[in-house]
């Protein structure tokens, strides 16, 4: 069978036949086989029709995850000799005195702004900052445990402060936070949201990122 015929012409033809055996103008058996043949011709234009709209879209699925990692590739390099620039302007602001005269005051105000627009940048870029505050849950994909230390602020396993901020690009991590985490038992009443339930469930935190 030759599958060179156009598609348009089989289902004018298949219309045809199928109205044709309805009436009873095709009642031999052997008048048929042209009619089973322009069947099997449909359903193979169908099917192939329909397997080529499947691979189309796997390749248009394909070609955006390909752009989308290369595009993540390029400004991750770009970005991480841009965190050592974030990194100093924040421990600039933290050193600053709060009791600056006008002068001073008028620098820091100016530290602020760049690191306002530089952050401004990072996010319109895909880049976002990861500066856990205390008390939030500790995760191990996106920060790493410097130290444990025990606390009456925040439930073991949890974090206590960030030393160094973090940054993922895409959802994917391109530097962990550094943070400190409150050692197993601390909290207001010793509570620990890592460690194992009654029905064996959960864990302990080890400190380890």
């Amino acid at each position: 069978m030759t599958d060179t015929t156009n598609p348009n012409d089989l289902e004018a033809q298949l219309d045809e036949a199928l109205a044709n055996a309805e009436a009873g103008l095709d009642a031999d058996p052997d008048n048929l086989a042209p009619l089973d043949a322009m069947i099997a011709d449909r359903d193979l234009w169908k099917d192939r029709a329909m397997r080529a709209a499947a691979e189309a879209d796997n390749v248009k699925r394909r070609t955006e995850t390909q752009m989308n990692d290369a595009r993540a590739f390029a400004i991750q390099r770009f970005a991480k000799d841009l965190l050592g620039v974030a990194d100093n302007l924040e421990r600039a602001l933290m050193a600053a005195p709060k009791d600056a005269d006008s002068a001073a005051a008028g620098l820091i105000n100016g530290l602020e702004l760049t690191q306002k627009s530089l952050l401004q940048a990072f996010e319109t870029n895909g880049l976002k900052r990861l500066a856990p505050g205390l008390g939030d849950a500790f995760d191990p994909h996106l920060h790493q445990a410097m130290m444990e230390q025990p606390s009456t602020e925040a439930p073991g396993g949890t974090v206590l402060q960030t030393m160094q901020a973090g940054y993922e690009l895409f959802g994917r991590t391109v530097r962990p936070a550094m943070v400190v985490v409150a050692a197993k038992g601390s909290g207001a009443q010793g509570a620990n949201p890592y460690a194992a339930a009654p029905d064996g469930s959960g864990g302990t935190f080890d400190g380890q990122a």
